[in-house]
């Protein structure tokens, strides 16, 4: 912004800190830049946008205090940020609040990442590689473009499991309303709510990624920077089956934690955009998957899939849906 005698008039934000003059966040990831923490801050947004938009900054803005980045990128995400948005986003944030102040984790181990006790030994393997060959040894695709793998094991299935028992009796004894999943899934827990979103988001970022920047580089797997990180429960007094739908992610990871079940296999049916979402299936796009406790199903969001009804026992499965900042700004 300029004055009328040509000198550059400083930009100020509603709290009166100055602004860099018309600053916009570049286009594509800087992935050489080590971005910084913002857990520790009071936010109106989750501290790990902050960290992941800061690989956005222009080069000049990097090595600005970190309370200076705040302003800058706050101030852009209520400039671009619709109101209703807003409103939600800040009563979000307070219902969070009202959980982590409450809520007592039953398995301290499982909010902060431990790879050796998390994963087995041939994913860590191939993680470590970082190999489009480490990978492929791993896993197998049955139909194009879905993955499936051995992930976890089973102590840490258990866990979070129990984890998750524990999170439902607490909501149980103090009538606490809490938010679903998703919008067709009734029962389950949103783990970022409860305390895990950093340890779900290193999960993405050093686990996830690797894999999917080799399996799918056109849809955002380069440049994943968010998630929503959630757990399903399907069988007696709990949802039966999932429709036919596609995931609001680029990158979707689909495990099976347990317990005893039958049925419930997923369906496949090929990937469309939002147009052709609904257009009938090739029969080369037909697949159906027999999910296996501590395997992962790695797929494209807009690979269109659902869940047949779990016949009995019940089945509990992790989700995490991979976001790319960059995909969604297109």
């Amino acid at each position: 912004m300029s004055t009328n005698d040509g000198t550059q008039k400083v930009r100020e934000n509603g709290n009166g800190v100055e602004l860099p003059p018309m600053q916009r966040l570049i286009p594509f990831e800087n992935k050489e830049h080590n971005p910084e923490s913002y857990e520790d801050m009071q936010l109106d947004y989750s501290p790990l946008l902050f960290s992941s938009l800061e690989r956005y900054l222009p080069p000049n803005m990097l090595s600005l205090p970190r309370d200076r980045k705040v302003h800058f990128l706050s101030d852009i995400l209520t400039r671009y940020s619709p109101q209703g948005e807003r409103t939600r986003v800040q009563k979000h944030r307070k219902y969070r609040q009202q959980i982590l102040s409450s809520y007592e984790p039953r398995h301290k181990e499982v909010y902060t990442m431990n790879a050796a006790n998390f994963f087995v030994p041939s994913f860590l393997k191939a993680i470590s590689e970082n190999t489009e060959e480490s990978f492929r040894s791993i896993l197998v695709e049955p139909t194009p473009g879905v993955y499936t793998f051995e992930v976890f094991q089973p102590k840490f299935c258990e866990m979070l499991i129990d984890e998750v028992e524990s999170m439902e009796r607490w909501v149980h004894d103090r009538r606490f309303h809490i938010i679903c999943p998703n919008t067709m899934n009734k029962y389950g827990v949103v783990l970022d709510d409860f305390g895990l979103e950093t340890m779900l988001h290193k999960l993405m970022n050093d686990y996830i990624c690797p894999m999917s920047r080799v399996f799918f580089p056109e849809v955002g797997g380069l440049t994943l920077d968010s998630h929503h990180g959630f757990v399903v429960e399907y069988g007696v007094n709990r949802d039966t089956e999932l429709g036919f739908h596609v995931d609001d992610s680029e990158v979707t990871l689909n495990v099976c934690l347990g317990e005893k079940f039958y049925g419930g296999d997923l369906f496949f049916r090929g990937v469309r955009c939002d147009k052709h979402v609904n257009t009938e299936s090739q029969s080369e796009e037909v697949f159906d998957y027999a999910h296996v406790p501590g395997r992962a199903v790695l797929h494209r969001g807009r690979h269109r899939h659902g869940a047949r009804a779990t016949i009995s026992g019940n089945r509990v499965n992790l989700v995490i849906w991979c976001r790319s900042y960059c995909i969604d700004q297109d």
